[in-house]
């Protein structure tokens, strides 16, 4: 999956990624739709958001100087475990807030997300309720 923006108009991408303003999410799901859907939700907060399919392509993203203040973590990712970059990701970005997201909902993943610094764990199907209060407790 290439890099897509929350922005049809491509004019306006470059400019908007560097606004300080605007709080940016990369959310990491290999789910199109799961991707717009977030999107669309974080849209009404304003805040922009930016997809990776993988977990290679969320890391390479990671590492741009475009700064992510959330990210919203699929665990079950074509190349691996969202659950097992968790620790390694706030240890080098302890600044962002993180927040898991998976279909595959058990105590053991939760304890475990907790454990390695998710913010916030959500099961799937959510609603915009429930992700909007999640970017609130995590910002909080």
């Amino acid at each position: 999956m290439k890099r897509k923006y929350d922005d049809p108009n491509p004019e306006l991408k470059t400019n908007k990624l560097t606004d300080p303003k605007r709080k940016r999410a990369l959310i990491v799901d290999d789910e199109t739709d799961i991707c717009y859907l977030l999107s669309n939700i974080l849209k009404q907060k304003n805040i922009q958001t930016v997809f990776a399919g993988s977990l290679a392509e969320a890391d390479k993203m990671l590492q741009s100087p475009d700064y992510f203040y959330y990210v919203f973590l699929d665990n079950h990712l074509p190349d691996g475990l969202g659950i097992n970059q968790i620790k390694r990701w706030k240890e080098r970005f302890p600044s962002i807030h993180l927040i898991m997201i998976t279909a595959h909902d058990s105590y053991e993943e939760r304890k475990k997300a907790s454990t390695e610094g998710a913010d916030s764990f959500i099961s799937k199907p959510f609603s915009r309720d429930i992700i909007l209060n999640s970017i609130v407790q995590t910002s909080a």
